[in-house]
């Protein structure tokens, strides 16, 4: 029996759709809505990540765990929210897989976590998080969740930690990173220099399997196809979707402007800020990844190229949103 935390998110969709055509049994805890492609075919469990005794409940008779949930978000305002789910979440998970002894617990990261801020030098496994290298809450918060995990390995728990790049897939495009794909198809014109890893959400659940039923254990992985640069990704959603590409760049100053203006209007309208100061300052970030580690773990595994990955999910959100 597996359980899957974080079941209705993009990769916690497209695992679980994974697991069940290779008749897995599997259950799943989520907290808003349940995909309705998938409501009748497993044990959907609602439940918080912070509630320990309804994540005790859903964890009994279960071999495997995924640890896919988490918050992610750059608004300054969650950051006790980002701290309470994706730490405090995170101790109550290794917790209950060391009581309950589960056999492996894979655990889905970021890189976030590395620290974003090394540009001229490939970020892999061996660099560490440090305040200087970090400009995120979210990273900070994942890092920390992180350290629960490799506690929990130290108490005997057999775990993986998965560290993926900026995941694209065809979820909800009005949140996360598929609302880039929705931004370009309505027009979306502004593109920025910065640069960072992408990676298919079918190439994540791959690696996520590969690592459950492999042999590695206290082991720690960049998950992520090809470094690009945030322009080259959005000019080849605008391609495949049959739009404009994007044309004005955003300058340092005008990303300096638009969070500032974007601070000012959330704060009036208690609403979600389109730009942070967070990721304003991603945005002009450019940073590479190192993926070789787990290619020489995985030597069969191959990366789905990241234009190839963005047609098939272009043609997938047509069909979802009838485009």
């Amino acid at each position: 029996m597996i359980l899957v935390t974080g079941g209705s998110g993009l990769l916690g969709t497209h695992l679980i759709e994974e697991l069940l055509r290779r008749d897995f049994s599997v259950k799943a805890i989520y907290h808003n809505n349940i995909p309705a492609h998938l409501a009748d075919k497993l044990e959907w469990i609602p439940c918080d990540i912070l509630d320990v005794a309804a994540l005790s409940e859903a964890m009994e008779n279960v071999d495997q765990v995924y640890h896919c949930a988490g918050l992610v978000s750059f608004n300054p305002a969650k950051k006790k929210l980002l701290h309470k789910i994706n730490v405090e979440g995170t101790a109550n998970v290794v917790n209950i897989c060391i009581e309950k002894k589960i056999q492996k617990l894979i655990h889905v990261s970021s890189v976030a976590a590395l620290g974003r801020m090394r540009e001229g030098k490939l970020v892999s496994e061996r660099m560490k998080w440090s305040m200087a290298t970090s400009n995120s809450e979210y990273g900070k918060t994942k890092y920390l969740g992180e350290m629960e995990v490799w506690r929990g390995i130290g108490e005997g728990l057999n775990a993986v930690i998965l560290n993926p790049s900026m995941i694209l897939g065809a979820g909800d495009w009005n949140t996360g990173s598929t609302e880039l794909f929705k931004k370009v198809y309505h027009g979306y014109s502004w593109y920025t220099e910065g640069t960072s890893g992408f990676v298919d959400v079918k190439d994540v659940v791959k690696a996520m399997l590969m690592c459950m039923r492999g042999t590695c254990n206290k082991e720690r992985f960049i998950i992520s196809s090809e470094n690009k640069s945030y322009k080259e990704v959005l000019t080849s959603i605008a391609h495949h979707f049959g739009k404009k590409p994007p044309y004005r760049k955003v300058t340092p100053f005008i990303a300096e402007l638009f969070w500032r203006i974007e601070a000012v209007k959330s704060f009036f309208t208690k609403q979600e800020p389109l730009i942070t100061k967070e990721t304003a300052k991603t945005a002009l970030t450019k940073v590479k990844y190192d993926n070789f580690r787990f290619l020489t773990y995985a030597v069969n595994f191959e990366y789905t190229p990241i234009d190839t990955a963005i047609e098939r999910i272009c043609d997938e959100l047509k069909v979802k949103y009838g485009l």
